[in-house]
């Protein structure tokens, strides 16, 4: 990694989609400053790109604004050249049912909003100079569930998951101004930790009749911060197999 390569930061990086956004992007040489509740795996800790993560529980302002200062002193005068906002959560009741409108409690809701809606915005906030100083861009991660009505994913989630892709063009006409672009990426079924057998009966609703791979969402991030995406803002891409079409 040279002294000249770009920086990305990314939350919640410990696994799925996160963990391979930032192999992706250290595989493109770029230095990555990462967040997560968790300690990334042991064998991540030798990849000489990842140079620094830091654990914080997002879901807190208190810790959002603690991330933002150190990795401000981190980074000091550089530029940052990404921020992808991939950190989320999506509780279930003490049952296991999905977080709906007539069950859960309404301060469970508002957890589910401070971190997949606020966050994300008080992220932007944050580093929005060291974004106008490398003319950088902005990725959040959306879903699928913000757009249709996911059997599995509760209304909590969807419906912040839906503010987000509302957020993500506000963000473009304003950040606009400062020459960064802010993007989004809506995954369908990912496989990853959260993926359970229940999923395979969504298959035959996915035109391409398989689950995506962590590796493609991480794909389609890293293009949106490529510099032939330089044209691209206020857009989100469905890395869903076709399923968003039904």
């Amino acid at each position: 990694m040279g002294k000249d390569a770009s920086t990305v930061i990314l939350t919640g990086a410990s696994r799925g989609i996160g963990h391979a956004t930032v192999k992706r992007f250290s595989d493109e040489g770029w230095r990555i400053i990462t967040c997560s509740r968790d300690d990334v795996p042991q064998e991540c800790k030798r990849d000489p790109n990842w140079t620094h993560h830091i654990t914080a529980d997002l879901t807190h302002p208190d810790s959002v604004e603690a991330f933002v200062a150190e990795t401000i002193g981190i980074l000091g005068n550089r530029p940052v050249n990404a921020l992808v906002n991939n950190a989320a959560v999506s509780p279930k009741t003490p049952f296991k049912e999905r977080l709906g409108c007539l069950n859960g409690d309404v301060a469970t809701w508002r957890e589910v909003f401070e971190l997949n809606f606020f966050t994300p915005l008080i992220l932007a906030r944050g580093f929005a100079t060291a974004l106008r100083r490398g003319q950088g861009c902005i990725v959040n991660i959306t879903s699928i569930a913000g757009h249709v009505i996911h059997p599995f994913a509760g209304s909590a989630y969807s419906t912040s998951k839906a503010a987000l892709s509302a957020l993500t063009r506000e963000m473009a006409v304003e950040f606009a101004e400062l020459g960064v672009r802010v993007n989004a990426v809506a995954p369908g079924e990912i496989e990853t930790e959260m993926i359970g057998e229940e999923y395979e009966a969504l298959i035959p609703r996915i035109p391409m009749h398989r689950l995506g791979r962590p590796e493609e969402v991480a794909s389609a991030v890293y293009q949106l911060c490529a510099p032939d995406f330089g044209y691209v803002t206020g857009t989100e891409i469905f890395v869903t197999g076709g399923q968003h079409l039904y």
